[in-house]
């Protein structure tokens, strides 16, 4: 069985196209058309994030200033500071990025900000179209590695289109909270129903 995409890492796109940050506004604009991308990191000479110029900031740019933004630059244009992620963050975090800033794509830096990639939402996307079966393996496998080997014996974990029902006894190491939470962190799952029964009090209590 293959491994799981788990981290931005995992799906990035190591080639990027970007500009300097001294690029025009035409040198931009073609960028964007040849590539047919809708943003474009922003560069420092030594390779480090600085920004991002989009469709949105050169459209922003010609309502503004007219004619006199041709003679713009990137630098002058984008928006800072740029939202970027690492390659270790989980999917889920660069996901929430995107959310939150209305983005279709983010810069990939190193600690020290050096652009080493690009993750999409098309990227993140992939991780939701795998097979139910293995879905489903997977949901099991993190009940397995997180809450001990009896987690998921007396559970029932199906999947149908990344949504999990969870069919079964409740351990009693786990509040059903805290079990949806760990099940909705799994990359891939999409929803979840849990059908579960707390377990019975110990005879005394």
């Amino acid at each position: 069985m293959t491994s799981t995409p788990s981290t931005v890492a995992d799906v990035m796109t190591h080639a990027v196209v970007a500009v300097g940050r001294d690029a025009d506004f035409r040198e931009v604009a073609e960028t964007l058309q040849r590539w047919q991308v809708s943003a474009v990191p922003v560069l420092t000479g030594d390779g480090r994030v600085i920004g991002v110029v989009s469709e949105a900031d050169l459209l922003t740019a010609r309502d503004r200033d007219g004619e006199r933004a041709d003679a713009l630059t990137a630098g002058r244009m984008m928006s800072v500071p740029a939202v970027t992620v690492h390659p270790g963050s989980p999917l889920n975090e660069a996901a929430r990025a995107m959310a939150r800033g209305h983005l279709k794509r983010l810069p990939v830096v190193d600690e020290e900000d050096y652009l080493v990639g690009i993750v999409s939402r098309g990227d993140l996307l992939k991780v939701y179209l795998g097979d139910d079966r293995e879905l489903a393996y997977r949901v099991r496998f993190e009940l397995v590695a997180t809450l001990g080997p009896n987690a998921a014996v007396d559970s029932d974990i199906r999947s149908e289109n990344g949504r999990i029902t969870l069919t079964g006894g409740l351990p009693d190491t786990v509040s059903a909270d805290v079990l949806e939470r760990l099940v909705r962190s799994v990359p891939g799952v999409v929803g979840v129903e849990l059908r579960i029964a707390a377990p019975a009090p110990s005879p005394g209590r």
